[in-house]
Formats: structure tokens, C-alpha cells, sequence
């Protein structure tokens, strides 16, 4: 961001469509970019200019301390994350930092005083700006226990003791007194019960000597591995110290037994923030794994298959007791497994041919799970599931529940594609933008600041700044296709586009040499909203040759964190409703639990937006309504409805391009589709009905 003081990072929420040029406060080098798209899916961005962001991936100047502040950054945020929800459960978290040497976490200075290190400063500057970034969101009791502990005393640094108390791998002088060290390799080491309590303020660890010690604690929620190692044996070792069942504050394990089969996977899961890629990562950790699960078992008993965790209908289980029993009776029927439990030819042939045995009706829900554990027998890469990239999309099922069988006519009479066709007069939209331009357009010249300062001792102080235009020389202008960019974002011909060009301020089309990008966008968009008003009076609709929506649209994916906000319907097509914003008493939100309640509504959908979503096309872009409901026969006047949710009714609130996309459903639905299917905006249902017996 470009701030007066200089240039700052900041953290902003950005849509697609978005300037990064407008939105850093016009900092050059982001000039002309803006995002292309957002694809949760791959989880990965895509800007105007063809470059890509994906989530964890670093990209562009990145060098070696950049890499590890943002290690240090991704474990303080993912401890907060998991700390939040193991607080309410009476679970101390904590993380672990592997560093390749001491003085990088703390130093001495020759009288022997203490002094942090890079990794600790660093830590507490990420520490303090995450908390800032978060504290208010937090429930109260959570929000006061942070409060209560300071960034300095929240990390400790265990390290190997020698004899006289210091830091081995510390080759710094440090004086007589080394209590610090003392105390905190008692208290990591010797003192797990003060560790795990929420009155010890430590909850973040940086080691150096760890797995030389044995140490290891069953809370260890975050490895963060700040040290190079092509050691595989060294990398699983650190894992594994992360791999315990944890305890609550009353040093209860929770197991299967304590918090439940669905919960114990959740809760007992580590996170490792590596500085290598994920697949490099997993691949070397898993053929490590591989090479010396000595213990892996390699014969079928009832008491394998006890316990085994398995994942159904979205929720982790355990296998029970009497379970396990019929999995084993099954492998004998079958002869899939001999006397003494090897697995045999015959299951391994039925396997590749897919010929296996049926299980019986009750172990026919669990039959994927319970085959990757027989295969895991003979076969441990079909474990490969038990690793997931923590920067990986998380997202969740929402299919269609039974509703849709009642939501089917209304779908079929909708889910038609259609092609647009418009014939107005030109002159009138050249001589509305010409207006529209000479009144409104404003364009930034580009510019630079040169600043002045003078250091004395260690003092340095700003003199001066200086601020200049940037004239482009003749020749210095990249080559642009002015008319043509013009037209492509427009949908104009070129020949509209110049009657255009040439009609405006000869002083307006100078702005086009301060600036060319923001030149181009401005006007598109001014050009934009005039043909808005004019075009749509003209427009008609027919049935395009297109295939008709899938009903997959219904089913794109959200992230676990929506789900929280979601709205629970009983009447819907789906069990979750996704409301824009997050209020309860945002339009949106007030729509759907009206709906949900009302007696004379059988069903209803909140249609998917965006270019996979259910749209139609407009001349001014695709428009997406929010609703399709289907009421009671005799209830209304119509028993078929699009609506679309506005905060407001007022038509001179709302956007010109708005305005068009909502006035072309309305000629499409209203006028000339034969569906039986009408369309209004609406701002709550009560207006719905209202409007619906005025159509």
C-alpha cells in the first residue's frame, strides 16, 4: 500500500474485477493489474496480466529470511486457529519450532545479558501483529486469556544443557547466570503437568535439540521445521514428535474412548509447515515410512481391525468390536486370508479384476475402508491418504436432499440457456457516452516521489520530498490498440467505439497519454453504463442451442469456514443456504429463514452464481438471480417465482449496469418466456408476495 510515509504491507479481502492499482492506493507497480479470477478449487488466483498466485506457493523475489518469517508466520496462524476450538474443550496448544542453531533464537551479549535472536524477533513481531489481527474475533473467555499473556513470555527456547547451564551449540560468551536457560529446559523437560497448564504462558517452543533428548509432549499441535535437512530418518523423527494423542488440562488422553469416535480424528490432528514443497514433503516422508514400518502388520486378525479408523458420510469413524469380528469371518468364508491370516492369491487376483466377494448389508457402508485395510496389509502405499496439504481447499459436501423431487417441474421449466439479440439506434448511445465521458472521466498522471534525508549517528531524518509527473518521451508509450481494447470490453464495434473517441474533450483524450491503462478502463466502464440504459429497451430473447445446466451447479464446493455462517433450511434443495455477508439480519439471510417458515412455499433453491453458476446474458454481462421458488397451487397467484434480493427498492440506489440486468430477467421471465415462471427484485418475502399479485 502506498501510505504517506512510505510504502506498507497490509492485508486486504479482494473480489474478482478488483485493481490492484485502485486498491494499493495507485502504486505503480501494480499499474494496470487487477484479478482475473478466483478458483478456490485449485486454490489459485489468476491477475490480469496472466500471472498466478497458489495458496502456500511463494512467488516472484523470495530469499531465504522471507521464507522463514513466513514458516513463522503460517505456524502462530494455524495455532491460533486450533487453539480457539481446543480452548473451549479445556486443551493447551502448543507448537514447535526445529531451528539449526541457537543463536538464530537467542543471543549474549558480552556482559551476558539476553537478547532475542532472528527467530525471535520475528516471532514477536508476527506474534503481535496475527493477535492485533484476531483478537477481537475470539469468544470473551478466549479473548481474555490471550490478553493475559505477553508476546515475550509466550516463547521459550529448549536447548541441550551442559554442566555449567548454558546453551550447548551457543558459541557466544554469556557470563555467570543462566537461570533463563535453566528454567526453561526444566520446565519442557521435566515439568510436562506446568507445561500443559493455561497458567504457563508458553505455548510456543524453539528447539535445537529435541530429538537428541527423547523430549517429546502429546499437545504438540504445530511443527514448524526452520532448519535444511535432506536427513528422511531426522524429518520423521521431528513429525512423530507431534504424533500423541493430546491431553486436557485434567490429563485425560482424548481418545476414541474419552471424546468419541467422530471427534478423535478432528481433534488429534498435526500441522507441519515445512519450507519445501508439499508433494517433496510427503513424498520422502511416506518412503521413509514405508522403509521402516517395521511393526506394520502383515497378517489379518480380528484384533487389526479393531479400532481402525474410516471416513463415512463426511464423518471419521471407528471400527467396533463385533465389526471387526464379521471382517474376519468375511476374509475366511472367502479364503481370502489362510491359517495363519496371510492374505492369499485369490483376494489379491479379485482385487485387480474387481471380483471381490460382496460384504454383508452391514459392513456394505464401510466395504472401501475395510478393502484399503485388508490391502494395507501387503501393501502400506494405500495409506498414502494420511497426509493433507494443509493449504489445500477445505471444502465440504451440500448435495441435494429430498426436496428436489418437489423442486423438479420448476427446474425444468427454468433450466433453458438462452441467446440475446439487441436493435437500437447507435447515435443515441455515441452522443450519451460522449456526455458521460466529458462529464465524469478523470484520469491519475503517473508520477514518482523522491525523497531527501540525512543520517546523524544513528538518526535518520527525512529533508525533503519531491514530487514529478512522469512525461512520456515521444516513442516511450507502449504500442496500444486503443480502439480495439475499447471495443473488446464494451462489446462495441469499432466503428462506435471511434464516433465515440473523436466526440469527447480533445483535453479528455490527453488523459490517454498520462495514463493509458486507467485511460481504457474508465471509459469502458462510462461506456458501459450508458449503453446499459439504451440497449435494454431493445433487447429480445430466444432458446439458445445450448446444453441445459447440469444439476452438479447446485453442488460447488464451499470452504469449511462458510459452513459456520451457512443457514440451516428444512424446505430448501440443499440442507445448507449460503447467504451473502455473514449477518443474521442482512437481506439475504432474512429471505431464506422466511421462506424456510412459510406455509405456502413447498420449495425453494438459492440458485449458484458466477460463470459456472445459473446466469443469463445481458449486454452489460451475465446476470445471476438469487432465488426459485415453488408455492402451493391455489395459494398465490402464481406458483412459479426468480427473485432477486436487493437492500433497497429505490431504483436511483442502485447502479445503471445493475439496473439493466435486472430489467432484461424481467423482459425474459415477464414478456416473452413461456414457462409459466415470473421475476421481480424483492428487498424481503412479505414484498414478494406483494409483487406477486400485482404481476
Amino acid at each position: 500500500m502506498k501510505r504517506g510515509s512510505g510504502i506498507k504491507r497490509e492485508s486486504r479481502i479482494l473480489d474478482v474485477g478488483d485493481s490492484l492499482y485502485v486498491k494499493s492506493n495507485e502504486l505503480e507497480e501494480y499499474n494496470g493489474v487487477s484479478i482475473a479470477e478466483i478458483d478456490p478449487v485449485r486454490a489459485m488466483i489468476t491477475f490480469s496480466n496472466g500471472d498466478t498466485l497458489l495458496s502456500g506457493v511463494a512467488s516472484g523475489n523470495v530469499n531465504e529470511d522471507d521464507i522463514r518469517r513466513i514458516q513463522i508466520r503460517e505456524t502462530i496462524i494455524s495455532h491460533f486457529e486450533k487453539e480457539e476450538k481446543l480452548f473451549e474443550q479445556g486443551i493447551k496448544c502448543l507448537s514447535l519450532f526445529f531451528i539449526d542453531e541457537v543463536a538464530k533464537y537467542r543471543q549474549y551479549d558480552e556482559d551476558g545479558e539476553e537478547q532475542l535472536g532472528e527467530y525471535g524477533r520475528i516471532f514477536e513481531e508476527e506474534y503481535t501483529a496475527a493477535l492485533n489481527e484476531r483478537l477481537t474475533l475470539f469468544p470473551t473467555a478466549y479473548q481474555d486469556y490471550l490478553r493475559g499473556i505477553d508476546s515475550h513470555d509466550t516463547h521459550r527456547g529448549y536447548f541441550s544443557i551442559d554442566k555449567k547451564g548454558r546453551a550447548v551449540n551457543s558459541s557466544v560468551k554469556r557470563g555467570n547466570e543462566f537461570s533463563d536457560d535453566i528454567a526453561a529446559y526444566d520446565l519442557i523437560l521435566k515439568n510436562k503437568e506446568r507445561l500443559l497448564s493455561f497458567d504457563e504462558p508458553t505455548r510456543f517452543i524453539f528447539s535445537h535439540s529435541a530429538l537428541r533428548e527423547g523430549w517429546d509432549n502429546p499437545n504438540v499441535f504445530q511443527i514448524c521445521t526452520l532448519k535444511h535437512s535432506d536427513n528422511a530418518t531426522a524429518k520423521r523423527q521431528e513429525v512423530g514428535r507431534g504424533l500423541r494423542l493430546c491431553v486436557d488440562q485434567t490429563g485425560t488422553r482424548q481418545d476414541a474412548q474419552t471424546c468419541g469416535e467422530d471427534q478423535v480424528q478432528g481433534i488429534n490432528t498435526l500441522t507441519v509447515v515445512a519450507s519445501e514443497s508439499y508433494a517433496g514433503f510427503v513424498s520422502d516422508l511416506q518412503s521413509e515410512i514405508r522403509t521402516n514400518l517395521y511393526d506394520r502388520p502383515t497378517k489379518a486378525s480380528v484384533e487389526y481391525f479393531k479400532g481402525k479408523s474410516y471416513t463415512a458420510d463426511g464423518e471419521t469413524k471407528t471400527i467396533t468390536d463385533a465389526e471387526a469380528t464379521k471382517i474376519f469371518f468375511y476374509l475366511v468364508q472367502n479364503a481370502y486370508i489362510d491359517e495363519e491370516g496371510t492374505v492369499t492369491d485369490a483376494y489379491r487376483n479379485a482385487a485387480e479384476s474387481g471380483t471381490l466377494a460382496p460384504l454383508n448389508a452391514a459392513l456394505e457402508p464401510i466395504g472401501e475402508s475395510v478393502h484399503k485395510l485388508v490391502q494395507a496389509i501387503f501393501d502400506p502405499s494405500v495409506l498414502a491418504g494420511m497426509v493433507t496439504d494443509g493449504h489445500g481447499t477445505k471444502v465440504k459436501e451440500n448435495p441435494l436432499n429430498d426436496n428436489w423431487k418437489d423442486f423438479k417441474e420448476l427446474w425444468e421449466r427454468i433450466n433453458k440457456k438462452y441467446a440475446y439479440t439487441v436493435d437500437f439506434n447507435g447515435d443515441e448511445l455515441i452522443k450519451k457516452s460522449i456526455a458521460e465521458i466529458d462529464s465524469k472521466l478523470i484520469v491519475a498522471q503517473l508520477s514518482y516521489t523522491l525523497t531527501q534525508g540525512e543520517q546523524k549517528g544513528n538518526d535518520f531524518t527525512t529533508t525533503k520530498t519531491r514530487t514529478k509527473n512522469i512525461d512520456n518521451a515521444p516513442g516511450g508509450l507502449a504500442k496500444y490498440d486503443l480502439i480495439g481494447k475499447i471495443a473488446a470490453e464494451t462489446s462495441l464495434t469499432r466503428k462506435t467505439v471511434t464516433a465515440i473517441l473523436t466526440g469527447i474533450d480533445p483535453q479528455k483524450l490527453q488523459f490517454f497519454r498520462l495514463n493509458p491503462e486507467e485511460f481504457i478502463s474508465k471509459v469502458a466502464k462510462l461506456i458501459d453504463s450508458q449503453k446499459a440504459s439504451v440497449v435494454v429497451e431493445h433487447i429480445t430473447y430466444a432458446p439458445s442451442e445450448e446444453e441445459p445446466y447440469s444439476q452438479d451447479i447446485f453442488n460447488m464446493s464451499k470452504s469449511s469456514d462458510e459452513y459456520a455462517k451457512a443457514f440451516k433450511a428444512k424446505h430448501a434443495i440443499q440442507d445448507y443456504i449460503f447467504t451473502d455477508g455473514t449477518a443474521h439480519q442482512s437481506v439475504e439471510r432474512r429471505f431464506a429463514e422466511d421462506l424456510d417458515v412459510a406455509d405456502e412455499v413447498v420449495v425453494y433453491a438459492k440458485l449458484p452464481s458466477g460463470p459456472r453458476g445459473f446466469h443469463i446474458p445481458t449486454p452489460v454481462g451475465n446476470y445471476s438471480p438469487d432465488w426459485a421458488i415453488s408455492f402451493k397451487k391455489g395459494s398465490v397467484k402464481h406458483i412459479f417465482f426468480i427473485a432477486e434480493t436487493k437492500g433497497t427498492m429505490e431504483s436511483l440506489q442502485l447502479k445503471p449496469i445493475e439496473q439493466a440486468k435486472i430489467k432484461c430477467a424481467k423482459k425474459l421471465f415477464n414478456e416473452i418466456s413461456t414457462t409459466g415462471v415470473k421475476y421481480h427484485d424483492v428487498d424481503s418475502y412479505q414484498n414478494l408476495l406483494n409483487v406477486m399479485n400485482t404481476l
